[in-house]
This record gives C-alpha cells, structure tokens and sequence, in this order.
C-alpha cells in the first residue's frame, strides 16, 4: 500500500533541506499514517483502514459511519 490516507487522500509533499549557507536539498515530508480496524455496525464487519491522525480525529468526532459516507461521495473511497 502507498503512503496515502484513505479518508482524505493526503500524501506526502516535496520540499527542501536548506542548510546555514542556503545550500538546498530535495527532501519529503511524509504523512502521519497509522493502521486502524473499525467495527461497522450496519455491515457487522471489521475493515482496516490507513489513516492519517486527522482522519482519526474526524472519525472520533462524527463516527466512522457518517466519515466513510462523506469518502464514497468525494470520490476518494
């Protein structure tokens, strides 16, 4: 699996490692992903999803439910 939430698409951005002397350096910036299983009620089923905290967040304040309803309808599930 690529470095890429699945709930909100973001993935890693490009920028650069800049020293004293303004030397310049390509470098990534990753996203913070964890691994995470939820329980669906309405499908009594188990899905792991990858997330970046945020999503997490998101889905801790308006449920995975509702969180997985807005992903189908944007496209990005």
């Amino acid at each position: 699996m690529s470095k890429v939430c699945q709930i909100t698409g973001k993935k890693a951005l490009v920028g650069n490692n800049v020293s004293h002397a303004m030397n310049k350096t390509k470098r990534r910036f990753g996203v913070n992903l964890i691994k995470k299983r939820f329980y669906l009620v309405e499908e009594d089923r188990w899905i792991t999803l990858k997330l970046s905290t945020s999503a997490l967040k998101t889905i801790n304040k308006k449920g995975i439910a509702a969180v997985l309803k807005e992903a189908k309808a944007q496209g990005v599930l």
